[in-house]
């Protein structure tokens, strides 16, 4: 059962019956055409396990009036382990009112009811989710109207780890995945990000299996040809250290790939700290920079 709100730009928000829609086709036919309105519903991407895994949808009722829309999807942070879909929502709002389709991905965390390990979870699974959720949005491009090379991966922290991991960890996909569907991003928007995963929290997420740990770090797996990036980092970040990301750069300049990174004196892992807008994640100062690069590869107008 689909879930659905309807959210005029100004944040008034509405609750669409569940009988008014039956399908996503039939949406544009009980919206009023004189407002532009932020539509939020709800999917199962993947089924794993004892787990539906969904994906929250942001768009305007304007945008399924044309096709070759851009999509950005969005990988929430909290180490593998915690976190939530929710803390994008905003900023899925803030894209869906410019004319984009936004995604925000639950995927499996590796802490058991929030205390201990989990036996079966771990990063890992957490990339296999993050790379099943890419190839679930290409193949639904039409039905949401979106081109399918003009799909953006986005995330905050681990999310951002998961976003590298859609164009550069190739050895993890789910058996139930059709892999003839690419995974890969056409560009990848990163919030002080993971880049490297040799460290000891990933490790110990990792248990029985961290001896691959280096299998899923970025910097260890890079590439040519990997898709342009725009990377947000704070000199103060007590999480990630600013000098990781640093390396990341100078490594993917010298294949021939575009990093564009921004560092921010005196902030810390949160960049937007003290202003709750977008989770802390970052602020509107960062997204107006964010929106140039968007515009330069011609994903946003």
């Amino acid at each position: 059962m689909k879930t659905m709100i309807i959210l005029p730009i100004l944040c008034l928000s509405l609750v669409a019956p569940a009988s008014a829609y039956n399908d996503i086709f039939s949406i544009s036919n009980y919206l009023p055409q004189t407002t532009d309105q932020i539509i939020h519903i709800q999917e199962v991407y993947k089924t794993i396990d004892t787990f539906n895994l969904k994906t929250d949808i942001f768009y305007s009722n304007r945008s399924f009036e044309r096709e070759n829309n851009t999509a950005i999807v969005f990988f929430h942070g909290g180490g593998w382990a915690y976190g939530s879909p929710n803390e994008f929502y905003t900023t899925c709002e803030r894209y869906a009112g410019m004319g984009i389709i936004t995604f925000s991905v639950e995927y499996r965390l590796s802490i058991d009811k929030g205390i201990v390990p989990h036996k079966t979870i771990s990063p890992i699974e957490s990339v296999m989710d993050a790379r099943s959720a890419m190839r679930w949005v290409r193949e639904n491009a039409s039905k949401f109207h979106i081109d399918k090379n003009k799909i953006v991966a986005a995330g905050q922290s681990a999310g951002g780890h998961l976003a590298l991991s859609t164009a550069m960890i190739e050895d993890y996909n789910e058996k139930s995945d059709d892999i003839s569907i690419s995974s890969s991003p056409n560009a990848i928007l990163l919030f002080s990000a993971c880049v490297n995963t040799v460290e000891a929290w990933c490790d110990r997420l990792l248990a029985d299996r961290r001896n691959k740990i280096w299998s899923i770090s970025p910097t260890h797996n890079m590439k040519v040809g990997l898709p342009p990036m725009i990377e947000f980092h704070g000199t103060d970040d007590e999480q990630v250290p600013v000098w990781t990301v640093q390396f990341f750069e100078s490594e993917m300049k010298k294949l021939g790939n575009y990093f564009e990174l921004h560092i921010y004196k005196g902030r810390k892992h949160y960049l937007g700290d003290g202003n709750p807008k977008y989770s802390r994640y970052f602020d509107d100062e960062i997204l107006n920079v964010t929106d140039d690069f968007l515009r330069k590869y011609g994903f946003l107008k």
